[in-house]
């Protein structure tokens, strides 16, 4: 029985081209007691993997958080197959702005501790006692009182290619970091002002807003669905769309284009651009935003030398990567000294 991915992501790719088949990219949270995650995970994957359902999946005892891709003609046969788990019926399907058959290359499912890294001691609050979910036409008219202080629930580099106008943008590289920080800059506003947040998808607010519930705010609001919901709202109703840039997404595409406007530049030129891309370096692979023009001028690299790196023979380049680590580098997402225009 087979419990793991098997294809290589440059496999996967060709066999999406040559089925010449449309995917749709979602994504869906669901907070719940899961007993036996292990179960859980082994259960979704053999069923989805049939359905040729591709993504990045978290499973934890307090629930699921998942990003995919689905075949277009597969997406009845998986909508019945979550509905017929109790907890899940129904739930909330964000769907994309913008597809890409190649969003995902690989089924990854994981049992992880929580499905959200918050750093937070789940047993000091009730996390079911979450903020009031509201729509995009309601999140606009909450936006619009001056009453209302709009937080961005999301990273540094997730804000710095689009965020909503008016909102507060705390420049922080996780989550976690972020929750103490809104709690000490806005605490003199605990009682007389609107708390209004949004998120991607919905899922980091869902516990953000408990929190801030449990420390003392009266007036806790959050985009339902988050940024996603919100563009496809905007779009189906005709309504004024407040959101300013791209929408920064964790997949293939790395973001959605909510309005015109490019309001970041290029970390190595400082021209407006406001497309990620990971060096090509393997032994690097730091995310960060690069122009067409840097792009050709630095082969795809981050610096001079992760290019005199991809110079070399592919032998080469791979004893230089042996032993070495490269995540603590990758997510430093902007902030790298190699980045001349951003330092």
């Amino acid at each position: 029985m087979q419990l793991y991915n098997k294809l290589s992501a440059k496999e996967r790719a060709q066999l999406i081209e040559e089925a010449g088949e449309d995917r749709l990219t979602l994504s869906f949270y669901q907070y719940a007691q899961i007993g036996n995650p292990q179960f859980f995970r082994d259960y979704l994957f053999i069923h989805w993997n049939p359905l040729e359902v591709l993504g990045r999946i978290y499973v934890a005892q307090e629930g699921i958080n998942a990003q995919l891709s689905v075949p277009a003609k597969n997406f009845g046969l998986f909508k019945a197959q979550i509905d017929s788990i109790s907890f899940l019926e129904n739930v909330r399907l964000n769907i994309a702005v913008e597809q890409d058959n190649k969003s995902f290359l690989k089924l990854t499912i994981k049992v992880r501790d929580k499905i959200v890294a918050d750093g937070l001691e789940d047993q000091s609050f009730d996390v079911t006692q979450k903020g009031k979910h509201v729509n995009a036409v309601e999140f606009n008219s909450l936006l619009d009182d001056e009453n209302t202080i709009c937080v961005d629930m999301r990273n540094h580099y997730e804000s710095e290619i689009g965020h909503f106008q008016k909102a507060v943008t705390p420049d922080v590289d996780t989550f976690r970091e972020s929750l103490p920080i809104i709690e000490k800059d806005l605490g003199a506003h605990k009682e007389d002002k609107n708390l209004l947040m949004y998120c991607t998808g919905g899922i980091r607010c869902e516990k953000a807003s408990a929190y801030f519930k449990h420390k003392g705010f009266q007036k806790v609001y959050q985009l339902e669905g988050g940024i996603i919901e919100y563009a496809r709202q905007v779009k189906t109703l005709g309504i004024e769309n407040k959101f300013v840039g791209k929408n920064f997404v964790f997949d293939e595409r790395r973001g959605e284009r909510i309005s015109d406007e490019i309001i970041a530049q290029c970390h190595q030129c400082g021209a407006p651009c406001d497309t990620h891309v990971n060096c090509i370096n393997e032994a690097c692979h730091l995310l960060f935003i690069q122009c067409e023009s840097c792009q050709e001028k630095m082969d795809q690299c981050c610096s001079a030398d992760c290019q005199e790196v991809i110079g070399l023979p592919e032998e080469m380049q791979r004893e230089l990567r042996k032993g070495t680590h490269n995540s603590n580098k990758i997510f430093k997402k902007g902030r790298s000294e190699v980045l001349k225009f951003k330092h």
